[in-house]
């Protein structure tokens, strides 16, 4: 069977918001050690998805556009998959953080409906995000010590960019600058 591994919205060790405002940090035991790039891996990973499932969460309440709610649907859909993914990647006695969104990108969504909030989901969560994932796979495809780790990183990389080429899409159909 496939497995389909989603993360957006983060780069390995530089993650979409201030490092003060990640809310848990990927831990593992003295009995199994993991390397830095690992950790910052599953951290970024997990923050990824945690934030992309709580923005979406957003556009269905806050966007009144069909397009852009359907978009965040499948990124809750596919992110939740993720959560899973990550959790049975993760080496045993490495903890993979959960409910650890980034709150200035979450935050900076809140107030805003319609239009404005669907230009800011595009550009933030879609565009900015996937750009960041991208990468952050790639570190861990390149530099990651954990085999389980660094396969699921390279199964997920397909899909990150056709997340990052649906969200071109749509931030083409709904005028949003690629900055």
């Amino acid at each position: 069977m496939k497995h389909l591994l989603i993360i957006t919205g983060v780069v390995a060790g530089s993650v979409m918001c201030p490092v003060g405002a990640q809310t848990q940090a990927a831990s593992t035991t003295a009995a199994n050690p993991l390397a830095q790039v690992d950790k910052d891996f599953v951290q970024a990973a997990s923050m990824s998805s945690s934030t992309e499932i709580d923005a979406a969460k957003l556009a269905q309440k806050n966007s009144e556009d069909k397009d852009v709610k359907s978009f965040a649907h499948h990124m809750m859909a596919d992110h939740t998959k993720l959560t899973v993914q990550l959790k049975m990647a993760a080496p045993k006695g490495v903890t993979v953080p959960k409910d650890n969104s980034d709150t200035a990108v979450l935050d900076s969504l809140k107030g805003l409906k319609g239009k404005e909030f669907d230009q800011a989901y595009i550009h933030k969560v879609g565009l900015e995000g996937h750009k960041q994932a991208i990468s952050a796979f790639q570190k861990e495809i390149t530099d990651g010590q954990d085999a389980k780790l660094k396969k699921a990183a390279q199964d997920a990389m397909p899909t990150i960019q056709e997340h990052y080429q649906h969200s071109q899409s749509l931030a083409t159909q709904k005028g949003v600058a690629a900055q």
